[in-house]
């Protein structure tokens, strides 16, 4: 069964994708990262240039013809997909096929709309039985270790 992790009060929704996304290539792993349209298609390819600081993650679109040996597609469409280790999901919707991910990353920023659409993508996912786990990037950023592990716990709400 999918786990599912809510990153909320993040402040820029695409860089933490992007350090997501490096972190999972240096863990090993491969990862999807899925645009909402085109145009933010092409601003997270972009970034993936240059973020993590003084880093490079290996990036293509799904249809390129690396794609099955690249460890992270960033794309807008689902179809093919040649990964299904990490889903970081930068859409406003519940993706489609993130139940054949081992894992769903949400990042929710700091602005109300989008949390109130995470909400429902929470619900969706709770209703259905699939772990969740929130972790509070304010609290991350401000505090000590051991009370960034206490913020990483089950919740029932991304917006704590």
């Amino acid at each position: 069964m999918t786990r599912v992790d809510f990153y909320v009060n993040v402040p820029d929704r695409a860089a933490f994708a992007c350090t997501i996304a490096g972190k999972a290539v240096a863990a090993g792993n491969r990862a999807l990262v899925l645009t909402a349209d085109a145009n933010e298609t092409v601003r997270v390819d972009r970034m993936m240039w240059c973020q993590p600081a003084l880093a490079f993650v290996p990036h293509v679109r799904a249809h390129h013809r690396l794609a099955p040996e690249t460890p992270v597609i960033v794309d807008h469409v689902t179809d093919p997909l040649p990964v299904d280790e990490l889903l970081v999901n930068l859409t406003d919707e519940v993706p489609g096929p993130f139940a054949r991910f081992a894992r769903l990353i949400e990042i929710v920023s700091t602005d109300e709309s989008d949390r109130q659409r995470a909400r429902l993508r929470w619900r969706h996912y709770s209703e259905r039985g699939y772990p969740l786990q929130s972790h509070d990037m304010a609290v991350h950023a401000a505090a000590t270790p051991r009370a960034r592990r206490a913020a990483s716990r089950p919740v029932d709400d991304p917006s704590r």
